[in-house]
């Protein structure tokens, strides 16, 4: 490691990556901001790219001047030179050194570069933080590879994007809060929203009062979004669920049908909805990858943390999404938090709890305020019923619901890793991130982590060519230093 500032790598610029990065920066600590996407902001914050000319691209948004704050703060570290941005960078391995031997842990992390991913980067850093927010669950149902279904995220980030709309006629539904901001974007952009199909019975609602009422905030911007629905005249048919996506060449229509207390489909109410469009969505997962490849603690699905945001593994933070899905606020609020715990701990000044008071104040609120919705805001007990075993669940290897249940029926398949290796689900491009809930809801188990040694596929080139021409992202660096495949950093994976 070069003489000079103590050095961050943070991994994703959504809002935890972002408020990590100025809270870090302040305090005298060069921070890496590092994403895969051609700008910050991370999902929350996307925005239109400049050449499409949006006039008003905060209409998109909410919480603008948010993200007007953190843009500028990022903006003055950057001149200043206490930051750097590396927009469209993959990162596929984190390589941690010097903690067999008893030293500090030292960190490369190995980026993927540009559209064509042809060159990899090594980023050095003296600590590592995790922002790598999550993805979308995916639940199949019959019909749903049909050209126009897209998740409800997917439809979010066509508009705010690219602002384009997947269809003319569209069909919003699942279950969670990100249906209605899908459902009021597609209406404001013209298009027509046949219904908003919510599994949440809306009796339930009382149950989390106590912590919906402590975020008064929140619960007036759904009153905002259902406000706008009116305005729109779009359907809401709560406690239902999509059964089937109809179409040939792509979709023509969806059924939806009424769910019992039991969660189970009630015989006899399904009605078909005509629509282009389907945008369907059933929560988030964190994305734990990185973390895992570096042996962090993993949770169910989010990585462990403590009360300053460190995992298990020395040098290690992470914030946001990946810990524990919760919202921009609460990712706000980890990032600022792990961001001071990072300038502390890297300075040896040790951390100040009283300085950071109201942040752990509202990520108290906000952790509280996500367990709620989580316990209101869930899949049908029994969508597993509705999927035929004719039904792909693993795209990407065109693997079928029946197949899965032929390998734990016939060949006593009980998770999700023997299914992969009897089936093949999971062993495509995505690596089970999209097909893994699916196939763990069928099983009847619990989904755990896969530990993977690789973030995101790599072309053989680079691998081969690793430890001869690879960049070194260390200012004053004067040669490459990507360790080979023989080195001892990725034979210790």
């Amino acid at each position: 490691m070069t003489d000079g500032p103590r050095r961050l790598a943070v991994i994703g610029a959504g809002p935890a990556g972002l408020a990590a990065s100025l809270a870090a920066a302040a305090r005298g600590i060069h921070v890496t901001l590092i994403d895969a996407a051609t700008a910050v902001g991370g999902q929350f914050y996307r925005r239109p790219a400049s050449g499409l000319g949006a006039r008003r691209p905060s209409a998109l948004h909410h919480r603008w001047r948010t993200w007007r704050r953190l843009e500028q703060g990022l903006a003055g570290h950057l001149e200043a030179g206490t930051a750097e941005c590396l927009t469209d960078h993959h990162v596929w391995l984190v390589e941690r050194t010097g903690a067999s031997t008893g030293a500090p842990p030292e960190f490369t992390v190995h980026a993927l570069v540009g559209p064509l991913q042809e060159r990899s980067v090594g980023v050095r850093a003296d600590a590592v933080l995790l922002a790598t927010g999550g993805y979308e669950k995916v639940l199949p149902f019959p019909g749903w590879t049909l050209p126009g279904v897209v998740t409800a995220g997917g439809a979010q980030a066509m508009l705010k994007g690219g602002l384009v709309v997947p269809g003319a006629r569209a069909v919003v539904a699942g279950s969670g809060p990100l249906l209605l901001p899908v459902a009021t974007g597609l209406a404001a952009a013209g298009v027509e929203v046949a219904a908003l199909v919510e599994s949440l019975d809306p009796r339930r609602l009382p149950r989390g009062a106590g912590a919906l009422a402590a975020e008064p905030g929140k619960v007036a911007e759904a009153v905002l979004y259902a406000a706008r629905l009116l305005r729109h005249r779009v359907p809401f048919i709560p406690l239902h669920t999509v059964v089937e996506a109809h179409g040939e060449a792509r979709l023509e229509a969806v059924t939806v049908a009424a769910l019992g207390p039991d969660g189970r489909v009630r015989s006899g109410t399904g009605r078909r909805i005509p629509c282009d469009t389907l945008a369907v969505g059933h929560g988030m997962v964190p994305h734990t990858d990185l973390a895992e490849a570096l042996g962090c603690r993993v949770d169910g699905t989010k990585v462990g943390v403590d009360d300053e945001q460190r995992t298990d593994v020395p040098g290690v933070w992470a914030a946001g999404e990946t810990t524990g899905i919760g919202g921009a606020v609460l990712s706000l609020a980890e990032g600022h938090l792990a961001g001071r715990s990072v300038a502390a701990r890297l300075r040896g000044t040790g951390p100040d709890p009283r300085s950071a008071a109201r942040a752990v104040r509202v990520r108290a609120r906000a952790r509280s305020f996500s367990a709620a919705l989580d316990a209101l805001y869930a899949p049908p007990a029994h969508w597993t019923d509705q999927v035929t075993d004719a039904t792909v669940v693993c795209r990407c290897e065109e693997v079928t619901a029946g197949r899965v249940r032929e390998a734990a029926a016939d060949l006593g398949a009980g998770d999700v890793r023997t299914v992969k290796l009897l089936t093949r689900a999971g062993m495509g491009w995505c690596q089970g991130r999209i097909c893994e809930p699916a196939v763990a809801g069928l099983l009847g188990c619990e989904q755990t982590p896969a530990r993977r040694l690789l973030a995101r596929p790599v072309p053989l080139g680079v691998l081969a060519r690793a430890g001869s021409d690879d960049d070194d992202r260390s200012p004053g660096a004067g040669s490459p230093s990507e360790p080979g495949l023989t080195s001892p950093r990725l034979d210790r994976q």
